[in-house]
């Protein structure tokens, strides 16, 4: 492609962070070594996902996902909180509908610097997750990581929240090197997509500690859906109410998984770091694998 200047805004949510690029008017293509070479901390512009607004004919934007590695995923909860407050400003109203992948979402950009995404109904079959093998109950399956007389973490629940999740319901997760094992269960047979892999630690009914290993990332300081994801696992098991505050490394998240129509609603902040132009070079990096 002929060397051109894009603009981009760098922005995160609880320090888990995003370049974001609007490509509603020029289709700018982004194939996976050119995601790799924007996200690349040492040599790029460095990110945990990139998110492209394209135009969409079922919602206000369409929003599309790629994580540092250049594989395209469905889903990012922090990422959604970015884009509904981007055009929400855009639109002049508060409540904007984003399409991606896997759904639509309603979000409401509050004046307070708050977003609430409706991340609507989890997936809690086998099939939808999806798992490798059936499990009639995925509040708790049989996996586990370390010895087998003496596992460090185990059983844990499965759900989609339009990408997998595997929640551990540990005693401290202070003490459990995830980013060890969190590399290890990602790539798990059981898991065909792979998985985001955490460990959460119950404090109180209403609290929960998270810790993620994120499919494609690693180790990051936020996850939404993964907060959402612990939250439906949490109630499955009877160990927290259906509102909860999920702390994660880079702050809280208030979910909530509602009894009346089963909808995931997540509330938490989002922030513009700053913006910038990426130099035309970034995009003349080979054959397009993606677009």
């Amino acid at each position: 492609m002929d060397a051109t200047t894009h603009s981009f805004r760098k922005m995160n949510g609880l320090g888990n962070d995003f370049v974001v690029i609007d490509r509603r008017t020029d289709g700018l293509a982004l194939p996976a070594d050119t995601v790799r070479a924007i996200a690349d901390r040492a040599t790029g512009i460095g990110c945990d996902q990139l998110i492209a607004l394209d135009p969409s004919s079922e919602a206000d934007v369409f929003m599309r996902i790629w994580n540092a590695d250049g594989g395209e995923v469905a889903a990012c909860g922090n990422a959604a909180r970015c884009v509904a407050a981007v055009v929400a400003t855009e639109l002049g109203r508060p409540t904007v509908t984003i399409e991606t992948e896997d759904q639509v979402l309603g979000a409401y950009a509050g004046a307070d610097g708050a977003v609430t995404i409706d991340m609507g109904e989890p997936r809690l079959r086998w099939d939808e997750i999806p798992l490798a093998e059936e499990f009639r109950d995925t509040s708790g399956i049989e996996l586990q990581a370390g010895p087998i007389d003496a596992p460090v973490m185990h059983t844990p629940g499965v759900v989609s929240m339009g990408n997998p999740h595997a929640i551990f319901f540990v005693d401290d997760v202070d003490v459990i090197e995830l980013d060890l094992i969190g590399s290890m269960l990602e790539h798990h047979p059981l898991f065909p997509e792979r998985a985001n892999i955490s460990i959460a630690q119950v404090l109180s009914p209403a609290h929960l500690l998270l810790r993620t290993w994120e499919r494609g990332v690693g180790l990051t300081r936020a996850c939404g859906t993964a907060a959402c994801a612990s939250a439906v696992a949490a109630v499955r098991r009877g160990l927290t109410d259906r509102k909860v505050t999920v702390t994660l490394p880079g702050g809280d998240l208030a979910i909530e998984w509602r009894e009346d129509d089963g909808h995931v609603l997540m509330t938490g902040p989002y922030a513009l770091d700053f913006e910038g132009t990426l130099p035309g070079e970034v995009f003349d990096t080979g054959e397009a694998q993606g677009v």
